[in-house]
């Protein structure tokens, strides 16, 4: 049982993935917004130590990468929450879970996360570096944009007027590009199938809610 477990532990993770994001569209769907949504950090918590155990974070590099942008991503938005620097002025809601100084720890993991699965999607083509690198970006700005208008009904976070403006989204992609070069300093790559499905996941997610009314 062990054996098989490890050799489609891609896949058994694939699938959790994706029953914990079609169980929350179908329960919103139905009238359960609150109670699915309050267990954000838990879906997200989950989806982050299947990251490091699939992607995987095995060595010193990655760790180092890892933190860089676990840092890195908790600075830009401190910047953003209490100085209005960089994505505008927002302030997360209560359902992000804990915080530092308004910023939630999720936050700084979930730019980690992104980073390294939007990379890895591109990895595994022939596209030049420098393409790779602002198609990565680019993948994390076009998941930021659809999660925007849900953002503020799940009380993750709000912008002051409402939605960003373009000055989140141009952010968003330079950090992203930032964040890009540095995983290739560090040529490290990961797992495509797993941070595919991680990222199709999520985009369809969000899409569905972008759309639904």
């Amino acid at each position: 049982m062990l054996d098989i477990l490890k050799k489609n532990k891609v896949w058994l993770s694939v699938g959790i993935i994706w029953l914990f994001h079609i169980s929350a569209v179908i329960g919103i769907t139905l009238g359960n917004l609150n109670w699915f949504i309050e267990k954000t950090p838990i879906n997200l918590g989950l989806s982050f130590f299947l990251f490091l155990f699939i992607y995987p974070i095995n060595n010193l590099s990655k760790v180092t990468a890892l933190l860089l942008f676990f840092v890195g991503g908790m600075f830009a938005e401190w910047l953003g929450v209490n100085y209005q620097i960089l994505f505008g002025e927002y302030k997360y809601g209560h359902n992000f879970g804990p915080k530092l100084d308004g910023v939630p720890y999720l936050i700084g993991a979930y730019w980690a996360l992104l980073t390294f699965i939007t990379a890895s999607i591109l990895d595994f083509t022939t596209l030049p570096y420098r393409v790779k690198i602002i198609g990565a970006a680019g993948l994390m700005v076009i998941l930021d944009f659809f999660m925007e208008k849900s953002a503020p009904t799940f009380h993750f976070w709000t912008f002051s007027g409402g939605m960003p403006t373009f000055e989140n989204y141009w952010t968003w992609l330079l950090v992203g590009i930032l964040f890009q070069v540095v995983l290739k300093l560090f040529n490290i790559k990961g797992n495509q199938v797993f941070s595919f499905n991680l990222y199709l996941a999520q985009l369809c997610f969000f899409v569905y809610f972008y759309f639904y009314d």
